[in-house]
């Protein structure tokens, strides 16, 4: 798990170091600074109202407790378990099988499932993909995915921005060489990519170890998530929420590894009854 968190940092900070770049490229110092600042209005409206948005994208409703007693029976357990406030609970009404956890800390904390994961699994598997949510909260995976997102997306918005400004400029003294509309039109906004979808698995992964052992219960999770895996995906939603879900919720062709949101299932199986056979 300590190697898997050492990723993490490592990526968040290349991925600002490519973002400083990308400024400085275009305006030097000046751009640096305007570049962090960019930078510092996203993650704070995105810190507020990331998970309103994705709530809003899945239609998520509140899950009364006298409907969902079960879901809110675990969800209280588990969470007392990881020793962190129990969050709230939405619902999407789905026959797919799914869950994920947002809002912007501890406190303000949301976990969702569809009604499909409901049926699907027992209540001790159920339990364990619980306890896989609450460890992104209690791992404050919910803010490092806003901000790795964020980021990506403000270097692919400058690229953006570089690219038709160069397009539109007649001055050749103010045109960047090759090398350097290379970097920021294609290089970077690639390279920022990749690193935020290898941070999505480096945080399943601890996510996984984590909840296995706030339930002592690793097992369960890799039933889960194999049943998870083999049920149907979804055919609407926007596929750049898919890091959020506990497995990829959309239907689609395998991807290279790199290119991927989430590791393996196969992978992440492995892992988990490596920990049950260590217990």
């Amino acid at each position: 798990m300590f190697l898997d968190q050492l990723k993490t940092v490592f990526y968040l900070g290349i991925l600002a170091i490519i973002f400083l770049i990308i400024g400085y490229a275009l305006g030097g110092t000046t751009g640096i600074v305007i570049a962090l600042i960019f930078a510092l209005i996203i993650n704070t409206v995105s810190y507020w109202y990331s998970d309103k948005l994705v709530l809003k994208i899945y239609n998520a409703k509140a899950a009364e407790y006298t409907q969902y007693t079960r879901l809110h029976d675990i969800i209280l357990d588990v969470s007392t378990r990881a020793s962190i406030h129990k969050p709230k609970v939405y619902i999407i009404n789905s026959p797919t099988s799914n869950a994920f956890a947002t809002g912007r800390n501890e406190k303000n904390s949301i976990i969702v499932v569809t009604e499909g994961l409901l049926t699907l699994l027992t209540d001790q598997e159920l339990r364990a993909v619980i306890a896989h949510e609450i460890a992104h909260i209690k791992n404050k995976d919910l803010l490092i995915s806003t901000v790795s997102v964020v980021i990506a997306s403000a270097i692919a918005y400058v690229a953006l921005i570089a690219r038709v400004a160069t397009l539109g400029s007649s001055d050749e003294n103010t045109n960047p060489g090759f090398f350097e509309l290379l970097l920021l039109t294609l290089i970077a906004p690639i390279s920022a990519t990749v690193l935020r979808l290898a941070i999505s698995r480096s945080r399943e992964y601890t996510a996984d170890e984590t909840g296995a052992k706030i339930i002592k219960d690793a097992e369960s999770l890799s039933e889960a998530l194999i049943k998870i895996e083999n049920a149907p995906k979804i055919k609407s939603g926007n596929p750049a929420s898919a890091n959020l879900f506990i497995v990829n919720p959309f239907s689609g062709k395998k991807v290279m590894k790199f290119l991927s949101t989430h590791p393996s299932t196969n992978e992440r199986v492995k892992r988990l009854r490596k920990i049950a056979f260590s217990n």
